[in-house]
């Protein structure tokens, strides 16, 4: 029998509940999984509140790790005992779980589970922001709007390990140790000289925004990139920004996005994952720490995240 978290219509964190079933046996192409750790994502909240629509009744949550406990005789890939993990792949808030072979990646020796479940979304989603949406050159000066959430902190970093000059901005003033313990130069949104403080650094404007955030920081988006550069549209905690295209190409701004499983996919992963493990392993995120919540604890996770109040990248512990 495994626990997992369901959810049966939209709304506040108490709707996701723990419920005790039976999974069954792997059907074709499927492995049962038994997890570890489960990652935590925004996204997550979009969906338990129907911002992110998905049918319903639903088991929240897209990323997690674990141990292979069961495989169907048509996967070659993957046996019983080896170490995997996930970055998109829908029913995660489960102690154990049916999920497709082609979903999973094999972990090296040295990746921990809970390594993988607090970064294979969040790092990989980084990574197609760094190489693929803008491929981020040595000596650029980059924004990063939300840098105090789970991508703003691995982007930053990654991105000055890559030789960029990184301004974080949170979106408070109280995330901004945790911003600048990343970045070159942190800065909270709501500061009134905030242009005034990244023009001095960038006089010309930024070359490249990575952008989070969204709506509530689109005009301050727009004024920060100099003209030719590019602003990078990574998710939308606060909604769509709607910028005016016109404006932006009249200055020759390029508006690029997508989704990471868009830019993350079979062609792409093995090189993707191996790049995310090496900056893993090498130390650049040591200093992000994980935040643990036991899997009954989903709600609360939950709220934390509404409330500004978790600190590192959070995980479900079954």
């Amino acid at each position: 029998m495994a626990q997992i978290i369901r959810m049966t219509k939209h709304g506040a964190p108490s709707v996701l509940r723990l419920e005790t079933v039976e999974i069954g046996r792997p059907g074709p192409g499927e492995v049962r999984l038994v997890q570890d750790a489960i990652g935590v994502n925004y996204v997550d909240t979009m969906v338990r509140d129907g911002r992110f629509a998905l049918p319903l009744p639903l088991v929240p949550g897209f990323e997690g790790a674990g141990v292979v406990a069961e495989v169907d005789e048509s996967v070659d890939d993957f046996a019983v005992g080896d170490r995997v993990g996930y970055f998109f792949s829908a029913g995660g808030y489960a102690s154990e779980r049916l999920i497709s072979a082609s979903d999973l990646i094999a972990l090296p020796d040295d990746i921990s589970t809970e390594q993988a479940a607090m970064f294979l979304a969040a790092g990989l989603t980084a990574w197609m922001g760094l190489h693929v949406l803008h491929p981020l050159r040595r000596g650029e000066i980059v924004l990063v709007q939300g840098a105090s959430g789970s991508v703003g902190t691995v982007i930053s970093r990654w991105a000055k390990a890559l030789g960029a000059t990184v301004i974080g901005v949170a979106g408070s003033a109280t995330k901004l140790a945790k911003v600048t313990a990343g970045a070159d130069h942190g800065f909270h949104a709501t500061d009134p000289q905030l242009l005034d403080k990244m023009r001095a650094i960038a006089p010309k404007g930024v070359d490249v925004v990575y952008d989070m955030v969204g709506k509530a920081v689109a005009a301050q988006t727009v004024a920060a990139v100099r003209d030719g550069g590019k602003i990078v549209a990574i998710g939308g905690a606060s909604g769509p920004p709607g910028f005016d295209q016109e404006a932006l190409a009249q200055r020759r701004v390029t508006v690029v996005g997508g989704g990471t499983p868009q830019h993350v996919h079979a062609g792409t992963v093995g090189g993707a994952s191996a790049a995310l493990f090496a900056a893993i392993q090498g130390g650049l995120f040591a200093d992000i720490p994980a935040a643990r919540y036991k899997l009954g604890e989903a709600p609360r996770v939950h709220e934390d995240i509404a409330a500004r109040r978790v600190e590192g990248l959070p995980i479900l512990l079954p």
